[in-house]
């Protein structure tokens, strides 16, 4: 089981501490802020991977794929276009899991349940990416068992092993349902501000 300690928002020199500690493994939801602080410290601490939890747009795909090990956010055929394109150009392979909306939330990033079979399908045939596996964030007003059983269900019958869901609050029940990766913040890092502002 991969810990991804969410370092977003928070600056170099909080996280300096925990690679300290041990830890090798971040997450970052925004690719421009993680390409202000993470350079220094990967040269700093060689063997550090860096994951991409966020939203990914498309035109950040080349900058994506340039710094991230992971990226946990496909979820749209524009991605996976630039995706390919980017992996083929840098002739690098960064991990990728789709993203499933397990909620069916309007406002959520993430394939519908429905489609998500397709799409998973077309990740490799029509676009000829390798997808390691799945992740889903459920609705902060529901039961998170129920979203984690369904990723774990489609990620079964599509033979994928990877299954990237728990937070804070619930990775526990998300490792008794299969998870591989956990995605934990303010367990680690404590109470983070809304917004990252960058050293000066």
């Amino acid at each position: 089981m991969t810990l991804i300690a969410v370092s977003k928002t928070f600056e170099a020199d909080a996280i300096a501490p925990v690679i300290g500690a041990g830890q090798r493994v971040f997450g970052e939801n925004r690719v421009q802020e993680a390409k202000a602080k993470w350079p220094g410290l990967i040269s700093a601490h060689p063997g550090v991977a860096l994951h991409m939890i966020g939203p990914l747009q498309s035109n950040k795909a080349r900058e994506a794929v340039a710094l991230f090990d992971a990226i946990h956010s496909v979820d749209r055929p524009s991605i996976c276009e630039a995706l390919a394109r980017e992996i083929d150009a840098q002739k690098r392979r960064p991990e990728l899991f789709v993203q499933i909306n397990t909620g069916e939330e309007p406002r959520k990033a993430g394939v519908a349940v429905a489609e998500a079979d397709g799409f998973i399908a077309n990740c490799h045939e029509k676009f000829g990416l390798t997808i390691s596996g799945l992740m889903c964030i459920p609705p902060v007003d529901e039961a998170a068992a129920p979203h984690f059983a369904l990723t774990a269900k489609i990620a079964a019958r599509n033979g994928l092993k990877n299954l990237s869901m728990g937070m804070s609050a619930d990775f526990a029940i998300a490792i008794q349902f299969g998870a591989t990766h956990v995605r934990v913040g303010s367990a680690i890092f404590g109470h983070r501000e809304q917004q990252y502002r960058p050293a000066r």
